[in-house]
């Protein structure tokens, strides 16, 4: 296990409940994903991209420990770029932007909460790269076990759109970023089953639509 930047003993922020609640949800919908995955590995080769199926992201997890969050690949594997993606990505396949915007892209995370490295709901998982631990707004989110939905991926669930050309990590880290921890720290404050009941509400509406 990777060794937390927070310090051995640092207490965990989540209860119990949560990992009941994400047990019950995330098994089911993990099942009904298979049919999602098979169809998006043909159309990526019918599109003429065999590159892998997933990606695996480091991320930061609960304690400050990094993990692999698993996901669809959405991009070229062989173009480099930002860490952060705009709208117009040229690296963002046509598949890649379809999964993108109905957030199908999101489904192999639901492995990540089977296994104890995610919630349903919680902060957005955040890149190592812009994670600062001498920030106590970072150190008190980034010590949470992190979500694959929540308030501040609801909020920002357009961010590609706010990101404007030539810059956009500084964008992306003086003005998105603090934004999106105001709102999980928000959230952190005032856990209960029924916020997560109605986040979850949200997120099906908000993709729904």
């Amino acid at each position: 296990m990777a060794r937390s930047p927070l310090g051995a003993d640092f207490p965990a922020a989540f209860p119990a409940w949560k990992r009941c609640l994400d047990v019950a949800v995330a098994l089911p919908l993990l099942a009904c994903s298979v049919p999602i995955l098979g169809v998006t590995a043909v159309a990526n080769r019918m599109s003429g991209d065999d590159g892998p199926l997933f990606h695996h992201a480091l991320r930061i997890g609960e304690c400050g420990r990094p993990f692999q969050a698993l996901k669809l690949r959405t991009m070229r594997i062989d173009i480099a770029g930002s860490a952060v993606t705009a709208a117009g990505d040229a690296r963002i396949t046509a598949v890649g932007r379809f999964l993108r915007n109905t957030k199908l892209d999101e489904l192999p995370q639901l492995w990540n909460v089977l296994r104890g490295q995610m919630s349903l709901v919680g902060p957005r998982p955040e890149d190592p790269r812009f994670v600062d631990w001498s920030n106590p707004l970072h150190r008190s989110v980034f010590a949470a076990r992190p979500g694959i939905t929540g308030p501040a991926q609801i909020q920002f669930r357009h961010e590609e759109d706010l990101l404007p050309a030539g810059e956009i990590e500084r964008t992306y880290i003086e003005r998105i970023l603090p934004a999106k921890l105001v709102l999980d720290a928000a959230y952190l404050e005032h856990l209960s089953l029924g916020a997560d009941l109605k986040l979850l509400v949200r997120t099906l509406l908000a993709v729904a639509r």
